[in-house]
């Protein structure tokens, strides 16, 4: 007898383990999985409604801090399998800026004013610049394609140095073809500070 009270025993213990191991399968098919990652800018209301910066075009219009610009152009640059774009842009008075759009791999848009004037080369690790120290980021050399209104061949190389600031300046040297280098200071911008108004597609 005690033989068999043993025996029962240990079938009940097995068949307590096996109940529990079912229930935390079920458990688990029931539970919600993690998302799968996703885009960033799809299915979110506000970002539905301000437009997506990676698909601007030459024609459509940019309101960044209240203030409108048209696309004039847009260049398109690789560089290995890094990709990003800058927007030729103007205003009402003609006040042109730059626009880059980047994804590494967060969204980043950066509103660039070119400085003319400035005698200041890249190469150094760090730079002073009007009031500020920058320090070197990256440097490289990519190949563009060039559309609208930039001033620029439809394609080519360009190579570039950019360096940054505490509180996220910038400052960029650039390249294009054989020409000399062209400096920009930059201003990053949050997602909420810029609207797009698409140009209608023509079929």
């Amino acid at each position: 007898m005690a033989y068999l009270l043993t025996a029962v025993g240990c079938l009940v213990g097995v068949a307590g383990v096996v109940i529990a191991l079912v229930a935390l399968a079920r458990a688990q098919r029931r539970a919600p999985g993690r998302p799968a990652p996703g885009d960033p800018l799809r299915d979110r209301d506000a970002d539905a409604l301000r437009g997506d910066p990676r698909r601007l075009k030459p024609g459509d219009i940019v309101e960044i801090r209240q203030v409108s610009y048209a696309v004039r152009g847009s260049i398109r640059l690789v560089e290995g399998g890094w990709s990003w774009a800058e927007h030729l842009l103007d205003d009402a008075h003609d006040v042109r800026r730059w626009l880059s759009v980047e994804e590494d791999p967060e969204l980043e848009l950066v509103l660039w004013e070119a400085e003319p004037g400035a005698t200041v080369t890249p190469g150094a690790p760090t730079l002073d610049f009007a009031g500020r120290r920058y320090t070197w980021d990256e440097s490289g050399q990519a190949r563009y394609t060039a559309v609208g209104t930039t001033g620029l061949d439809p394609s080519g190389t360009m190579r570039y140095h950019d360096y940054q600031a505490p509180g996220g300046a910038r400052l960029s040297f650039e390249a294009y073809g054989e020409a000399g280098w062209e400096v920009a200071r930059g201003e990053r911008l949050h997602r909420t500070e810029v609207m797009i108004y698409p140009q209608a597609e023509v079929d």
